[in-house]
Parts: structure tokens; C-alpha cells; sequence
């Protein structure tokens, strides 16, 4: 790549700055580390996009997380559980959940390139405030933005989740298979803190039962279908629940925390 050719000559600024934060940064004696991070291309799916029409998209996502949420409450089983078990289940699955709604309600968005800040303006800027340079990234499991502010989703990111909803729709997946695969979501035995472990791990395996009988019922012709409709499943492990948040909802709700806007609207009646 032409770009990561031209940021390895020595001579520029961007290395020298670089070079001298990576110095001041390593133990006496030591040499900066090198990992794979630091040997990847800046561009292409690293590119940093916004949503093309955010009031549109940000709409259509809420309303698509309110069914969500209105379907998992309306789940008898969901309703038998302690709140505290309802609440880790939603908290870990809301996202994956959004995603197979916004697939179910074909909903399209498109991104911009977005004019974020480069690396070179942050550590100038840092630098004449006095302060340490921006993380590069986030940390797992952490908010998807650091003390510089919000981090938009990367080109890469909003790709996997494009790619998640064409395979889809590629499928034509109807809605009790939806609702199947949602179940199969929801009801995740491996969370930790769970206390009804088995009875949540019953649930998962109906609800895998009912998605299979379904597809040999109306789809016999097509023996592969069911392994089809499990690759969307492990398909929706690469989406970060973070991106979901930056991309969707930060735009609308800022600052709020998501765990508590999900608490807040599943004790409602929606």
C-alpha cells in the first residue's frame, strides 16, 4: 500500500513525532514494542464514517430496539426469570438482537468518510495542551470512546454489519425464523453471573429445536438451510455492541449510558 510506503520514511514529520512519544514512552534500555497493530495500514477499513443521514437511520434503529425490547418482554419464559437474570440476558444481546431486527425490518443506511481528526492533529494538539497523546483505539469491553470524546465506527466495523444484514436478506428469513434466531440469542447459558444456568440453557435448545422442525417443515427442499440460518448466528459475534451504540444511538442520546436506557425502557410497558 502506497500510504503505508510513504509513513515509513524516517524523514517525515509524522515518524519523528511518533518516534520521539514512543521513546519517551518506553523503560530505559528498552525499544519501543513492535506488534501487529503498528504494522497495520491506516486506511481502507480503518477509515473512520458517519451515518450519511442520521436523523433517518437513528430513528429507524430506535423504533427497531423498541420491537426489540417489546418482544423479548412479551416472551413468557423471559417473564418467569428474576430481573436481575432478565437484565444481564438483555444487556448482553441487545445489540445482536437490533442487528436481526434491522435485518428483519430491511432497514438501509450509508456512511460518510468522516473528517474525524488524523493522528498527527491529535498529538499536536495534545502536545500543546500538555497532555498525554489519545488511546488509539478502545479497550475491550470498554465504551467505544475515550477522553478525547466519542470514536466514530470504522469503515470495517459498519462492513461487517452490512455484510451480516445482505446475507440476511440474501435468505429471504422469514418471521418465525426470526423469531427463532432471536430466541437463540436471547437466551445465552454461557453469561457469567447466571444463576438459571440449565433452565436458560433449555430455553436455547427449544428454541434451536423449533427453528429446525420449522425449516424441514417449509423449506424440505433445502436440507442446508438450517446450517445457513446458524452461520448467521456465529456471523453476529463479529459485531461489537459498542460500534451499535457510536453509530445509532450516541448521535441521539450523547453521554447516556446504555445499560441504563435499556434497564429504563425494559421496566417499561413499551
Amino acid at each position: 500500500c502506497r500510504c503505508c510506503a510513504d509513513s515509513r520514511r524516517h524523514s517525515s514529520i509524522l515518524y519523528n513525532i511518533l518516534r520521539s512519544e514512543e521513546r519517551a514512552a518506553s523503560p530505559a534500555g528498552q525499544g519501543p514494542r513492535r506488534g501487529p497493530a503498528s504494522r497495520g495500514c491506516p486506511c481502507g477499513s480503518r477509515r473512520r464514517v458517519a451515518l450519511r443521514s442520521p436523523q433517518v437511520a437513528c430513528k429507524a434503529a430506535s423504533a427497531v430496539l423498541v420491537k426489540t425490547l417489546r418482544f423479548v418482554q412479551n416472551v413468557p419464559c423471559f417473564q418467569e426469570l428474576p430481573l436481575e437474570e432478565q437484565l444481564l440476558l438483555v444487556r448482553s444481546c441487545w445489540a445482536p438482537l437490533l442487528v436481526l431486527g434491522l435485518a428483519q425490518d430491511r432497514v438501509h443506511f450509508e456512511t460518510v468518510e468522516s473528517a474525524e481528526p488524523s493522528m498527527l492533529q491529535r498529538i499536536l494538539t495534545t502536545r500543546r495542551q500538555g497532555e498525554q497523546p489519545p488511546p488509539r483505539g478502545p479497550a475491550p469491553g470498554r465504551p467505544h470512546h475515550g477522553p478525547g470524546g466519542p470514536h466514530l465506527p470504522s469503515a470495517g466495523e459498519i462492513q461487517a454489519i452490512k455484510g451480516f444484514l445482505a446475507k440476511c436478506w440474501s435468505l429471504d428469513i422469514s418471521t418465525k425464523e426470526y423469531a427463532y434466531l432471536k430466541g437463540t440469542v436471547l437466551f445465552n447459558p454461557d453469561l457469567p453471573g447466571l444463576q438459571c444456568t440449565r433452565y436458560i440453557e433449555g430455553l436455547q435448545r427449544e428454541a434451536q429445536q423449533a427453528l429446525n422442525e420449522h425449516v424441514r417443515l417449509i423449506h424440505r427442499g433445502d436440507e442446508a438451510r438450517f446450517a445457513k440460518l446458524n452461520v448467521v448466528l456465529s456471523l453476529l459475534r463479529s459485531i461489537n455492541a459498542n460500534v451499535i451504540a457510536e453509530l445509532f444511538f450516541r448521535p441521539i442520546i450523547g453521554a447516556v449510558n446504555m445499560d441504563d436506557m435499556l434497564l429504563e425502557m425494559l421496566c417499561a410497558k413499551l
